[in-house]
């Protein structure tokens, strides 16, 4: 009960300087993404970001000032109960908007520190406003919800039996390329639940259509069908078979074109991610390090998630690079990024020259980019006579004849006006078309 005041100082020193310390480690991790941030950002938002960099450095100062004079109050010696310790410490605690801070500093330090602290938060606030930093937000795994929940109610068991045996493996390892994150029961379920929704809807489609018509007649857009209703069902029939089964299907099929997709969009990627890897690769920094700086960059968005997923491997199961890049190579769903986790697990597991690797994957990689380039120029070369011939000549020539008809008075049974009318139509569907065609021919990068 009676511990001495020296004792109970010294141990409140100690907290103190650790304190100080791990807000000092805070604030390295905020200096860091401000410069990694100053790369990329323009003339405006670096004028920002190295204010708010010179802004941490002056609080770093400060706190790191306070921790020699409480080292200096840290003894294993034992003062005289009567001395009477002076200090010129003193204990900030800073409630802000984005963060609180509690920290011991120089009393001299005190205005300096809290003035650099509302700057700081200035600083922050411009830079949310221009959207410079962005807050990464965790994935968080749940259990299934909602659609996918009333799913499970009434297919469930009947999903994990054929999953059992092996009757949706493909579609299982199209999932987890696609990188839907949905048990392949719960998706079987899903599959099973939606086309029973499909046959349903269908059924009345099919009853509605049984007993009436669509179509503009006496006025009325929906009128009674009149015939032999036998004849109207086989007619019919179709549809409560067809929809479900091809509803069925592209559930099926989705993963496949999700997987398509993302390759082509990790494919865009590549050549510059493996630029940037040949880079770090040449200060001899230790090969998953590599892996760990392009899983925490924003350049690339999406080759970023399957390097994660190697990380994940490494951190998480325990695996040694080369197992979990031959693990990933196997779930990824771009064939070039597969190529390359290969020929690095091999490269690693050999011996071989990591920098030398990266160089030659890089030429190569952007090898396939000029070409993809060169390639997409010479279709739009062809869209583009395609489109002089189509769009502008004939339109033209039949322009002209219809003005030639109509002076000699030959009847089309249409008149110039309709004529005109489905001219200009047909243009503007035809170019309606022809950007359709280039959008999906175009690289997006």
């Amino acid at each position: 009960m009676n511990e001495n005041i020296e004792e109970r100082e010294a141990k409140d020193f100690i907290k103190e300087v650790e304190t100080n310390i791990n807000v000092e480690g805070e604030m390295l991790i905020e200096l860091r993404n401000y410069v990694n941030n100053l790369e990329s950002a323009r003339e405006i938002e670096k004028g920002i970001l190295n204010d708010a960099v010179n802004s941490i450095k002056t609080r770093m100062k400060t706190v790191n000032a306070a921790i020699p004079g409480m080292l200096n109050h840290i003894s294993l010696a034992t003062r005289l109960p009567s001395k009477q310790i002076k200090t010129n410490l003193e204990r900030i605690n800073f409630q802000g908007k984005e963060a609180n801070v509690n920290v011991t500093l120089l009393s001299k330090d005190r205005e300096k520190f809290l003035k650099e602290l509302n700057v700081s938060e200035d600083i922050i606030n411009k830079l949310r406003k221009k959207k410079i930093i962005k807050k990464e937000e965790a994935v968080e795994y749940k259990s299934a919800r909602g659609y996918l929940k009333i799913s499970n109610r009434f297919f469930l068991d009947t999903a994990r039996n054929m999953v059992k045996k092996g009757t949706f493996n493909a579609l299982g390892l199209e999932l987890r390329k696609a990188n839907i994150e949905v048990l392949l029961p719960t998706y079987v379920a899903m599959m099973f639940f939606t086309a029973l929704i499909s046959f349903f809807i269908s059924l009345i489609v099919m009853v509605f259509f049984l007993f009436f018509n669509i179509g503009i007649l006496s006025g009325s857009i929906i009128y009674l069908y009149s015939g032999s209703y036998l004849l109207r069902f086989a007619e019919l029939i179709w549809i409560p078979i067809i929809i479900p089964v091809a509803t069925f299907f592209a559930i099926y099929y989705y993963p496949s074109t999700e997987k398509s997709s993302i390759a082509k969009k990790i494919d865009q990627e590549i050549p510059f991610a493996v630029i940037h890897m040949s880079a770090i690769s040449g200060s001899g920094i230790e090969p998953s390090k590599i892996f760990s700086i392009i899983g925490l960059s924003d350049e690339y968005p999406n080759l970023r998630k399957e390097i994660r997923k190697v990380m994940n491997q490494i951190n998480l199961y325990g695996y040694d690079l080369v197992s979990a890049l031959n693990n990933v190579s196997k779930s990824t769903p771009s064939e070039k990024l597969a190529e390359l986790f290969s020929g690095l697990s091999t490269t690693i597991s050999t011996g071989g020259n990591l920098n030398e690797f990266f160089e030659k994957r890089a030429e190569t990689l952007m090898i396939s980019y000029r070409l993809e380039r060169e390639s997409y120029t010479k279709v739009a070369e062809t869209f583009m006579d395609i489109y002089i011939s189509v769009v502008i000549a004939t339109p033209m020539i039949l322009l002209l004849l219809l003005v030639m008809l109509s002076i000699s008075g030959i009847e089309l049974g249409f008149s110039p006006t309709f004529l005109s009318i489905g001219i200009t139509g047909a243009v503007a569907v035809i170019n309606v078309i022809f950007l359709g065609v280039l959008h999906l021919k175009q690289p997006t990068y």
